[in-house]
């Protein structure tokens, strides 16, 4: 039985990934009894703390609701998993890298463990000697930690997530370890580590040095000791020449990371993140995501007003407020692949809830991405989501009890929060396909495309349904305009289309650096983990262009960086114009669509490269 509530490529993704199978592999649940299944299984955790058990079926329904309305939906593992005998329901992992042959191994078979279950992991290979170091116990000498990084990306290679793609990984490595240069270059060669995303760790001294032109240290990781120095501007503009050749690295900024840590006298500090960058996690952490599609609190557009008025509130309020309780819930129903994840886990019981849908509640608003308006929506929504998403913590903590790890935390004695940290904003790739909205924070990324069904033999052409119904409404929609749209063709570029219109339906290419970077400096003033954001360039952006971006966005205060841009990889399926070269395919034999978090993502089933959320 197909549920009309969503799209059809909502269902067929569903079915394909997430609903459970009999032993032929056929689905036996649909859209429907997917959220009972889910709804049921996190709300069943109260019964834990001792809750009446009407106060339990009340919480069902609301949990069941807001998924079904398409208004909150957790990330993946915990909708392919929650209600069944298998699998972790959370999606993003740190674990340890010691520099010892025995921790090496350990965080390898450590990550089989998360990634055979759909987990994205992080690792920081700041602590792992150099190249050619002296190992006093066998007199050799060190393989250095690129070396380290392909032992990883290879297990990871091995470890498909359900029978379908590699898994995802993150490494960073500080931009004071003797073998920075190595690490900058390591993915140079497209295809190179194809599993792992990179980004280069910062401090703020640096970042000081780089805009003065200054030599910085090196040191040994063992000792933490000065062994050498560079020129910091020449190792920035060789981070900035990779992430202009093929988007990486990218930059994380390590000293505004731990700002927000706040377990850190007794736990050090947080050096690595997940896949995407939006969660800095301390070593054994996770973090389970669900996010908020903002897009559905919006009125029936009603005419000129403050946008303020045009959101109801009250409603938003509600799902909040059952989404930090969800998420905290399924901290306790999770099942935890090694003991050390679920010790640190509970101890700290991080949660990351975030939205999605924001370009299309801008649509609905008639507010353009770009502009100063906009940022202030952006604000205005995380501000209040952070106030509502730290009352509840706080109405938990005093309920459930502190995180416990809370006496050794730097909060106050009044914030006796359940949460160590409340909100993330993640690129909600699959997520946002199945709530048919944008993805996390980005622009629109394309108002039409086409798609090319390999089984079939024929170019399908879909569009963006606000843009095709606003085109219709407004006189100017017509298969030619739709057709160059699909065809890499700029709204900006017709004549036929109104300014308004043009103004509104705004692309990821149309957008300058600047504005996506202070659209991500806004929003991460009121999100205490991280933001997954691409700074998207057109193909003929330079280098200054690249590295003004990066500047910006550690002056600004961002937590971290990753820019792509159009048309620098070889391999990339482009989301607009005409598919070229080799395609990568999915295992249903549909092409993979480049999204504008950067992962790979396939249209027809819903398979994601990101795969945490």
């Amino acid at each position: 039985m197909i549920d009309t509530h969503i799209s059809e490529q909502a269902e067929t993704i569903l079915a394909h990934r997430y609903f459970v199978k009999d032993t032929n592999g056929e689905p036996i649940e649909n859209t429907t009894e997917l959220f009972w299944r889910v709804a049921k299984a996190i709300s069943e955790v109260d019964h834990q703390y001792e809750v009446f058990a009407s106060d339990v079926s009340l919480l069902e329904q609301n949990f069941f609701e807001m998924m079904y309305k398409l208004e909150f939906l957790p990330n993946s593992p915990t909708l392919m998993n929650a209600g069944t005998a298998q699998g972790t329901l959370s999606a993003c992992f740190v674990l340890p890298l010691e520099d010892s042959m025995e921790q090496i191994m350990k965080a390898a078979t450590d990550a089989a463990m998360v990634q055979k279950f759909g987990g994205g992991t992080g690792f920081s290979l700041s602590k792992i000697r150099p190249k050619g170091a002296t190992i006093k116990s066998t007199h050799g000498v060190a393989c250095g930690p690129i070396e380290v990084l392909k032992t990883l990306s290879r297990v990871s290679s091995m470890i498909t997530q359900g029978g379908k793609r590699d898994g995802a990984n993150m490494a960073v490595m500080s931009v004071r370890h003797p073998d920075i240069l190595s690490f900058i270059a390591c993915k140079q060669n497209e295809g190179d580590i194809h599993n792992f995303n990179i980004s280069v760790g910062v401090d703020n001294a640096f970042m000081h040095s780089v805009k003065l032109g200054q030599n910085y240290t090196l040191n040994d990781p063992k000792t933490n000791m000065p062994v050498s120095v560079l020129n910091a501007r020449e190792v920035f503009l060789k981070i900035v020449q990779g992430a202009w050749r093929n988007g990486e690295p990218g930059m994380v900024f390590l000293d505004r990371i731990n700002v927000d840590n706040k377990v850190g006298e007794e736990y050090g500090d947080m050096i690595a993140t997940n896949p995407c960058g939006e969660q800095p996690l301390l070593g054994y952490e996770s973090c389970n995501l669900g996010s908020i599609n903002i897009a559905k609190f919006v009125y029936p557009y009603a005419g000129p007003g403050r946008w303020e008025s045009h959101l109801d509130w009250d409603r938003l309020q509600h799902v909040v407020r059952n989404a930090v309780h969800f998420l905290d819930n399924v901290i306790d129903a999770n099942d935890y692949s090694i003991p050390e994840i679920k010790h640190m886990t509970r101890a700290t019981r991080k949660i990351g809830l975030g939205i999605m849908g924001f370009a299309d509640l801008l649509i609905k608003l008639r507010i353009p991405y770009n502009s100063e308006e906009a940022r202030e929506v952006g604000e205005e929504v995380i501000r209040f989501i952070n106030h509502m998403a730290s009352v509840k913590s706080l109405e938990l903590g005093a309920i459930r009890g502190t995180f416990p790890a809370w006496e050794q935390s730097s909060y106050k004695i009044q914030e006796n929060y359940r949460n160590a940290c409340r909100l993330t904003v993640a690129p909600t790739g699959t997520i946002s396909m199945i709530a048919g909205c944008t993805s996390g924070i980005e622009p629109l990324f394309a108002l039409a495309w086409r798609k090319q069904n390999i089984l079939e033999g024929q170019t399908l052409f879909y569009s963006n349904e606000n843009f095709e119904r606003d085109a219709q409404e407004n006189g100017f929609y017509s298969e030619d305009l739709m057709l160059y749209l699909a065809s890499g063709g700029s709204l900006q570029e017709r004549d036929d289309v109104p300014d308004w219109a043009k103004d509104v339906y705004v692309t990821a290419q149309d957008i300058s650096p600047e504005d996506h970077v202070l659209m991500q400096a806004r929003f991460q003033q009121y999100v205490d983990s991280g933001i997954s954001k691409t700074i998207n360039f057109a193909s003929e952006a330079t280098l200054e262009d690249v590295f003004e971006a990066y500047m910006t966005a550690w002056e600004q205060g961002c937590k971290g960086i990753t820019v792509y841009r159009n048309g620098s990889r070889e391999k990339e399926v482009l989301v607009t114009g005409h598919l070229e070269g080799e395609i990568t395919k999915c295992d249903c034999e549909s092409p993979l669509i480049v999204q504008e978090s950067g992962c790979e993502t396939c249209k027809i089933c819903g398979w994601s490269a990101c795969k945490i959320s």
